[in-house]
């Protein structure tokens, strides 16, 4: 159940399925890796809301994503995708598979 203005930025992500678990998501939060509107998060119980923005590393990149909306419960994909908007900008191409694209 979404309370208030927010919800739990662990049962965000995942409900939004960035996170496999809600382990994970709990150990994520808690690692000071992520970061929620420019914020260091050390706690899982970090209050996510429409419109903030959530950062947080993942393999080689940083995701970076806004928060669209809440959820009740973790649904499929496609409903988890519509939760968010991914802002992480894509590494551009090297410059010999850039020019051999062409």
């Amino acid at each position: 159940m979404v309370y208030g203005q927010g919800l739990r930025l662990d049962k965000w992500l995942w409900f939004a399925r960035l996170a496999k678990s809600r382990g994970d998501a709990q150990a994520l939060c808690e690692s000071r890796h992520l970061r929620l509107d420019g914020r260091v998060i050390d706690r899982a119980s970090a209050l996510v809301r429409q419109g903030s923005v959530v950062s947080f590393p993942k393999h080689d990149e940083v995701v970076v994503v806004r928060v669209e909306s809440l959820a009740d419960r973790r649904g499929a994909f496609v409903e988890a995708r519509e939760l968010y908007t991914d802002l992480t900008s894509r590494r551009a191409l090297p410059l010999t598979e850039a020019f051999a694209a062409v």
